[in-house]
């Protein structure tokens, strides 16, 4: 939310309704927002909480991206913790970690932060970790930071399976640091990025076994089609 030039309280709404389908389909544990929440404008933050959010029919969890201006403080006001946080879910353990200031800034990620959480997750089978701006560069273009020892960091931890990015909402692929997945998921909202809004979806199987796909949620284009 914030841009002027587009609907952006619609394309919250479309982000809850698709969320909510999905949930009635296939019933969701939780939802995670990985950034860019609101443009520029982090007092509209609670209005995304209070006015959009409370309508899931699931959990959600958030973290901030480089556009919501937020700082830990204000993170814990709105949401109730604050920006790096960590939680298990059946057994699985997820990290979230702020990767900007309060300027926009792209800043690598906390590092002691997410060493204690990974030390407090390392006999869970299963961690994901998810950083809003990727902390490796893969394609020149876009516009990443680089972050060596966070890399290092997350490859020195067998349980660590994979990683989730926001940020570049062209992108909604899979790129490696050596064998680690990390894996894009385009936009919901915002005036750039693939042609299609969308979500990925993750699931987690009990023998560990993890299965992601992205969903092209306002089916605008068709991915895919053919006609004879």
């Amino acid at each position: 939310m914030g841009r002027p030039e587009q609907t952006t309280k619609k394309t919250t709404e479309n982000i809850v309704q698709w969320i909510n389908e999905a949930h009635n389909i296939n019933a969701l544990d939780f939802v995670i927002f990985n950034g860019d929440l609101v443009h520029d404008r982090p007092e509209l933050l609670t209005e995304v909480k209070e006015t959009y959010f409370s309508k899931l029919q699931v959990p959600f969890y958030a973290i901030p991206g480089n556009h919501d201006l937020a700082d830990a403080a204000l993170w814990k006001s709105v949401f109730g913790y604050e920006d790096n946080y960590s939680f298990k879910k059946n057994d699985v353990g997820f990290i979230l970690a702020n990767t900007s200031d309060t300027k926009g800034k792209y800043i690598c990620p906390d590092n002691n932060f997410i060493k204690r959480e990974l030390e407090k997750f390392k006999n869970l089978k299963t961690v994901l970790v998810v950083l809003h701006i990727p902390p490796h560069f893969w394609v020149p273009e876009s516009p990443f930071v680089d972050c060596p020892e966070t890399i290092t960091l997350l490859h020195s931890y067998n349980n660590v399976k994979a990683v989730f990015h926001g940020h570049d909402h062209s992108l909604d692929a899979v790129f490696y640091t050596n064998k680690l997945p990390h894996f894009f998921d385009a936009h919901y909202g915002g005036n750039w990025g693939t042609q299609y809004k969308g979500y990925r979806i993750v699931e987690v199987d009990e023998a560990g076994k993890i299965t992601t796909y992205q969903v092209n949620a306002s089916k605008n284009p068709v991915l895919n089609e053919t006609k004879f």
